[in-house]
């Protein structure tokens, strides 16, 4: 059994006997020191009696990530206990696209509420992402792009980024754009770094890439990142104007469900 698996057994194992025993206060120290992703897995494994004891103990700082980590079914199933204002609340620092994803599990009725329980420019932000479906580019673009204009020099831009507490997750370029928000152009962190200052976005951006059209199907984009080796990619409505960007991490979940989804077919079963 290769080591990752076995140890999530004994985890489980160890939650499992302290559960018994109702040391739920060491339940939860173990439970919420394992990435989400770890903790998605131990509710997934778990026996029913004992899953929505488990997610009981996670703390609410960890439900947002877990909550995207988990089968649709789960989602679905621990969403229904929650009213608008528990799910805007566990979704806050959650990436838009993943955001949506959750929101998608919910009644019609229920995603307005969550919208409205939310600012108006996390809402504003995340309408442009919940209006299109998880299978194209739209639906897999987060909003949290740094974009910049071509005229600025390379000194400015790095006063401008220094004003920044931090900058979004896998930027490895800054987005050109013009003044109607078109895309023009990248301006890669690495060059950014290591020119001259005085010199222009427009003299060191590079113009050759190609930005990705909203409506493109996902394993299309997954071809794009694979066949560029891409870490992210502006996407563009049909003027060309950015609406976001895909990262690698993304294009990774399109892949393996892709790949899921040939073995079942291998197998001669469906999603059901």
């Amino acid at each position: 059994m290769p080591q990752h698996l076995a140890t999530q057994e004994n985890t489980l194992d160890r939650l499992t006997l302290a559960l018994d025993s109702g040391a739920f206060v060491d339940v939860r120290r173990m439970l919420n020191g394992l990435p989400p992703a770890d903790i998605a897995h131990l509710l997934e494994s778990s026996p029913p009696k004992f899953r929505n004891i488990l997610w009981e103990l996670v703390e609410v700082e960890n439900e947002g990530e877990v909550i995207g980590e988990l089968s649709d079914d789960l989602q679905a199933h621990f969403l229904s206990r929650m009213d608008a204002q528990e799910v805007a609340t566990i979704t806050e620092g959650l990436e838009d696209d993943d955001i949506a994803d959750i929101l998608q599990q919910l009644p019609d009725r229920v995603t307005r509420e969550v919208l409205n329980a939310m600012d108006h420019q996390d809402r504003a932000r995340l309408e442009r992402v919940i209006q299109y479906p998880d299978e194209v580019a739209g639906g897999l673009m987060n909003t949290d792009t740094i974009t910049i204009r071509a005229r600025l020099t390379l000194d400015v831009v790095l006063r401008y980024l220094r004003r920044h507490e931090e900058i979004p997750e896998m930027t490895d370029n800054l987005i050109v754009v013009n003044r109607n928000d078109q895309f023009i152009g990248l301006l890669p962190l690495r060059t950014l770094l290591v020119s001259d200052p005085s010199a222009t976005v427009r003299e060191m951006m590079v113009t050759d890439v190609d930005p990705i059209p909203v409506m493109t199907p996902d394993d299309e984009v997954a071809r794009l990142f694979e066949r560029n080796d891409w870490v992210s990619a502006p996407v563009v409505d049909e003027s060309g104007r950015l609406l976001g960007r895909i990262t690698i991490d993304d294009v990774v979940d399109v892949i393996r469900e892709e790949a899921d989804h040939s073995f079942m077919s291998m197998a001669g079963l469906d999603e059901e």
